[in-house]
């Protein structure tokens, strides 16, 4: 953790910076407020003690740009001019505390203790929302899951992911290698069925100069690029039967042989498969090693399919709005919940892949400042094909919410003019008053 002084006195810099290191913060020394704000323009800081009043100006100058600029960065504030209001003014600008010097060193030790302690726990926050930041979902089933991977991630036993296409296996094998102790460490992805058998193998394990035709330099495979850290082998049913053989070996002894070579190198991977077939199956029909399947699948994770979580569908839709959005230049206020009802009624096979193929095509379609429908000359209107999943739907809530949407499209097509509005819908003005009143719509 990293401190930044601000005092014009260098002895109370000394006496501040030797109690900050007792609390392991590192911390570097400013003595005035343009000093204080070029180095806040270079540097980050988790703590800052700050001076009011300063040669060049007031502290509250440097806990301004501080906020303005929205750093996670606590401030306390230590002056030997101390008032009421400055405190006020300091409170209420988030600063974590306010000392008057001359200060009690047992005091402020506590106070630094609780500042230490407040810094690790919003690391942790932080680090825990940056690890699941693509893996979106609170269903029970997802929480499940998050819970699970939390427990075998700092563990380098092999993991085997099943589930249907687009289910999310990649981002769930990168959250575990993101919550491993290989964190710092390459993460190496590649999928076993878009290459022939002969690429496949060099891929993985590499090849020396002069192996095979066109071969004419040195190549490191995927494995050993992978040092350290999580090699990612994914749709691993359709690796061929004689390549399994050399993956089985490499993860009973942990070493390689490139394609021509002689010599086998250790290497220190840890191996998280992901498939969407059904390798017992494929087993019996003698398509993949029993021994393999064991090897890699110490722990099996299973992805549910969206129609199984269909609570996540919402927020995933936001997901991939906010973050498509800012990859077309386009800014939407909101999106409409005939949007979201839509993709909830679709059966959606391709899982996440397919939900996030539907927003995009809605993003790049739309030219609305809210996210909708996008209604084409190929676009079916999504309430004339009626998709019932296993579960069943709520018909009464999807009644209501389709009803309030035309109520709203007709006043916002006739500038809030009910009488015409009601015209639109073929229903009496007094019909059309009920109806707004119903849903609290009334104007």
């Amino acid at each position: 953790m990293k401190a930044l002084i601000v005092d014009d006195e260098k002895s109370i810099r000394d006496i501040l910076g030797m109690m900050l290191e007792e609390f392991d913060f590192e911390t570097e020394e400013a003595a005035n407020v343009e000093e204080s704000l070029k180095k806040l323009e270079n540097h980050d800081y988790d703590l800052i003690l700050l001076d009011l009043r300063l040669p060049d100006g007031s502290g509250m100058e440097v806990l301004k740009k501080v906020r303005e600029k929205q750093l996670k960065t606590e401030v306390i504030i230590i002056t030997a001019f101390a008032s009421s209001e400055t405190a006020k003014e300091a409170i209420k600008l988030g600063a974590f505390d306010y000392v008057a010097k001359p200060f009690d060193i047992s005091e402020l030790r506590l106070i630094f203790r609780n500042v230490k302690k407040k810094i690790e726990l919003e690391k942790k926050v932080e680090e825990y929302e940056d690890t699941y930041k693509d893996f979106i979902g609170e269903s029970p089933k997802i929480k499940k899951i998050k819970e699970f991977i939390k427990k075998i991630a700092p563990y380098d036993t092999n993991v085997l992911i099943t589930g249907e296409s687009g289910t999310g296996k990649e981002v769930v094998a990168r959250t575990i290698h993101n919550l491993s102790n290989r964190k710092t460490a390459p993460f190496v992805a590649i999928n076993c069925a878009s290459l022939p058998s002969e690429l496949l193998e060099s891929e993985l394990f590499g090849y020396k100069k002069g192996a095979f035709t066109g071969a004419t330099r040195n190549k490191k495979g995927l494995i050993e690029e992978a040092n350290g850290g999580t090699l990612f082998l994914d749709e691993i049913g359709d690796m061929p039967l004689p390549l399994q053989a050399k993956l089985l070996r490499f993860l009973e002894e942990k070493k390689i042989r490139p394609i021509g070579g002689i010599e086998e190198k250790e290497v220190d991977v840890r191996v998280i498969a992901a498939t969407n077939s059904n390798l017992e199956e494929k087993i019996s029909k003698g398509l993949f090693r029993e021994d393999l399947f064991y090897r890699l699948s110490t722990i099996t994770i299973n992805l549910p399919p969206l129609r199984e979580r269909k609570e996540d569908i919402p927020p995933l839709i936001e997901y991939f709005a906010k973050k498509l959005s800012k990859k077309y230049g386009k800014k939407f206020g909101s999106i409409s919940s005939d949007f979201i009802n839509y993709v909830m009624s679709l059966p959606l096979k391709g899982n996440v892949r397919e939900l996030r193929n539907l927003v995009e095509k809605a993003i790049i379609l739309s030219d609305k400042d809210i996210l909708s429908l996008p209604i084409t000359g190929e676009e079916k209107n999504p309430h004339t094909e009626i998709i019932i999943p296993d579960e069943g739907v709520n018909l009464k809530n999807i009644l209501e919410e389709l009803e309030k949407e035309y109520l709203l499209k007709a006043l916002e097509k006739t500038g809030g003019k009910k009488k015409e509005a009601a015209s639109l819908l073929g229903l009496t003005f007094r019909e059309f008053r009920y109806r707004l009143s119903k849903y609290g719509l009334s104007q």
